[in-house]
């Protein structure tokens, strides 16, 4: 953990500016552009700004907000190993971010990981991973409250792999855009696929056939 100093002042391009392009494109433009006082800017204006600018009241209900397009854009996945692959990793990401708010919280000592270790294990279903996922948002959600009720200093920071020194308002929003930005990409079912947890349950439901 860490005091996060005040950013440098850096003239961003237009093209980088959340009112325009949001999240995605100043991670785009942040994977291309590795200089320091860039990317320092980058997360101040994407992360920290506007995450700063809110309590974790109002976080929170931003991420509950979106944890209801999130399980129902999950619902909607076809059953594919892509999208198995892709809720995987948005599970490692928020499973691995919580272990960071732990930190910020005093729960945890750092320990610097990546986050493939909290993915589920492979050859979990598509049912399997919609509940893990469903499990880890409400941890996250729990985890805001706390910060809530306990909050640590505003300038008190633990660090992202990629992205530096993050504040703990700033890592609640980076796992809220994180999930939704990631979940867009899910493939939804065909009009007339099954999905796996219906046809399971169905099968349940009618029992064992008899013949003769």
């Amino acid at each position: 953990m860490s005091r996060r100093p005040s950013p440098p002042t850096v003239l961003l391009p237009a093209v980088i500016t959340v009112a325009t392009v949001g999240v995605a494109a100043g991670a785009a433009y942040l994977a291309r552009n590795r200089r320091g006082d860039v990317k320092n800017a980058v997360v101040n204006r994407v992360l920290e700004a506007p995450a700063g600018r809110s309590s974790y009241q109002e976080l929170q209900t931003a991420l509950e907000r979106a944890s209801v397009a999130l399980a129902a854009r999950a619902d909607r996945a076809a059953d594919t190993p892509g999208n198995r692959d892709l809720l995987m990793h948005i599970i490692g990401i928020e499973r691995w971010g919580q272990e960071r708010l732990k930190v910020a919280l005093g729960q945890k000592p750092y320990v610097e990981d990546t986050h493939h270790p909290y993915r589920p294990e492979g050859g979990r279903s598509l049912p399997d991973l919609r509940e893990d996922l469903s499990r880890t948002r409400s941890g996250t959600v729990d985890l805001v409250r706390q910060l809530h009720r306990t909050p640590p200093e505003d300038a008190l920071t633990v660090n992202h792999n990629a992205l530096g020194p993050l504040t703990a308002k700033a890592w609640v929003r980076y796992l809220t855009q994180h999930a939704d930005l990631e979940s867009r990409k899910l493939r939804a079912q065909k009009p007339g696929q099954d999905d796996p947890g219906t046809a399971a349950a169905e099968t349940v439901t009618a029992g064992p056939t008899r013949s003769g």
